[in-house]
């Protein structure tokens, strides 16, 4: 059992971030939308987080919240009304999500409605997202409060992009997404000049259950599985073996996708996805979306655990 946890909250780069560590692993959280943005080991630095160059893709783990992907012509329509919402929403790039609790082991972040909100999202509610660090585990709980009197409607994942290869002796190449169980699903195609969700599917997988990382692979945009048996991916290096596993029994959807030929992966489970083309554009309609009622609490989580073979 671990004994020690600690949480840090330091600056860089004049801006503050906060950190929690315990004897294995020590994570970093950015202000700025509560965007989880390092998973390191405490003994021997190993980072496990895209390091989010701008040049390339200047994220590193996006809080995707009330849509996921791209709305058609970025609009829905709710009783009639249209709103613009811009893709994945308007978390991830949020100034006005705040600490608001943080115990030995974890942060808790909020982020509540406000009369700009409501012109893009007319629902009132709280939005949380709480990292704790269990041994070599990272759990993240999504938090939503139905602080409405009528129900609310929404989707919301996880967006986090780790770095791969892992070794400077390692090509992208060395590395296999593996699943739990065998799986038959293909991914759903992404029309690339709207982002929006076609009908057509493709087989991706090379083995009964596991994805061979190439630079190509996202040439197409985002892999996006909507029938997958699994609920747990582990990253696997053919050198060093299973690197992390994302676990994310609350969500059934999930992304796989990188920008081509960059050193990173993502892996996002999703409670939602990209309209479709055929979409009407309702926000009730829309697949996935998740009906809240008034005075209720949703809660959702994932799980990031990094092998103990890389922490020293």
């Amino acid at each position: 059992m671990l004994k020690k946890t600690s949480i840090l909250v330091m600056r860089l780069n004049i801006k503050q971030m906060f950190q929690l560590s315990n004897e294995v692993l020590k994570i970093s959280v950015k202000p700025k939308g509560a965007e989880l943005c390092g998973i390191a080991s405490v003994k021997n630095d190993n980072q496990f987080m895209w390091h989010a160059d701008p040049d390339i893709w200047g994220s590193f783990a996006p809080n995707l919240f009330p849509i996921i992907g791209a709305l058609k012509n970025d609009q829905y329509t709710f009783e009639g009304k249209t709103y613009n919402m811009p893709k994945h929403g308007f978390v991830r790039h949020n100034d006005d999500i705040k600490l608001v609790k943080q115990t030995n082991n974890s942060l808790t972040f909020s982020l509540i409605y406000n009369e700009a909100l409501l012109k893009q999202f007319p629902f009132k509610f709280e939005f949380l997202i709480t990292y704790t660090l269990n041994n070599n585990t990272l759990d993240i709980k999504h938090t939503v409060k139905n602080l409405d009197n009528k129900a609310i409607y929404f989707s919301i994942g996880g967006h986090p992009a780790f770095k791969c290869p892992v070794y400077s002796n390692e090509n992208y190449t060395d590395y296999n997404l593996v699943f739990e169980n065998e799986e038959t699903a293909q991914t759903y195609v992404l029309n690339m000049d709207n982002g929006l969700v076609t009908n057509q599917t493709k087989p991706v997988f090379n083995t009964k259950n596991s994805i061979n990382l190439k630079p190509d692979l996202f040439n197409e945009d985002a892999l996006i599985f909507k029938d997958l048996q699994s609920r747990k991916v582990a990253l696997v290096s053919k050198t060093h073996g299973e690197i992390l596993n994302v676990t994310y029994k609350d969500f059934n959807y999930l992304g796989i996708w990188a920008k081509p030929n960059a050193p990173y992966v993502c892996i996002e489970p999703w409670l939602g996805i990209a309209d479709a083309e055929n979409t009407s554009q309702k926000l009730i309609e829309k697949e996935g979306i998740i009906k809240l009622p008034q005075n209720e609490t949703f809660n959702a989580s994932y799980s990031i655990q990094i092998h103990e073979h890389h922490l020293g």
